[in-house]
């Protein structure tokens, strides 16, 4: 067995479509080019927000000016 190849991808879009129906294969797959598309904008502004702190590992001081005082 070599793998998947054309005519096997073939008699499975097939059998989908008469399981699911066209209207319900084609929302489906608009879902996943959407949920596609929101990851790879969520990789790019994560690897954006890195490249502008310097380092991911920059440690940054959080503490709240009241408990800086106290100190």
């Amino acid at each position: 067995m070599e793998g998947l190849s054309v005519g096997h991808l073939l008699v499975v879009a097939v059998v989908a479509l008469v399981l699911f129906g066209r209207g319900k294969v084609s929302s489906l797959m608009g879902e996943v080019g959407k949920g596609i598309t929101a990851f790879k904008k969520g990789i790019n502004d994560g690897a954006k927000e890195i490249a502008d702190e310097g380092t991911a590992s920059a440690a940054r001081d959080v503490t709240p000016e009241a408990e800086k005082a106290k100190a």
